[in-house]
């Protein structure tokens, strides 16, 4: 059984930084796109970005956030620096069975396995 758990989540102060992690069980996911998505009350679940052997980013997050990953650990990474209130949000990480980037991978319907989510509290 797949199973993604993410960490990392918590309050930070805008300007802030935090670096959230999701470890991946039950098969490997190396060579294949994984990324993060994240969802604010009462809107859509949003792309923020995803990796292959590069990486993809929203708009919106573009030089504030990295996505990185640890095939050897089957575990991603999104390290997100200068974090404004509109960041707040739950966050997904999630992972495809595709293993070459398009741009409907920007989509959480292409998405085959999900983490349960944590929440990212931007506050002063």
């Amino acid at each position: 059984q797949v199973e993604l758990v993410e960490s990392g989540g918590g309050l930070v102060q805008p300007g802030g930084s935090l670096r959230l992690s999701c470890a991946a069980s039950g098969r490997t996911f190396s060579g294949y796109v994984v990324g993060w998505f994240r969802q604010a009350p009462g809107k859509e679940r949003e792309f923020v970005a995803a990796a292959t052997y590069y990486a993809y980013y929203a708009d919106s997050v573009k030089d504030r956030f990295t996505i990185s990953r640890d095939n050897a650990k089957n575990t991603w990474y999104l390290q997100m620096n200068s974090l404004k209130y509109e960041d707040m949000a739950v966050y997904y990480c999630a992972a495809s069975g595709r293993q070459d980037w398009g741009a409907h991978l920007r989509r959480p319907s292409e998405y085959n396995y999900w983490g349960q989510g944590t929440q990212v509290t931007v506050s002063s």
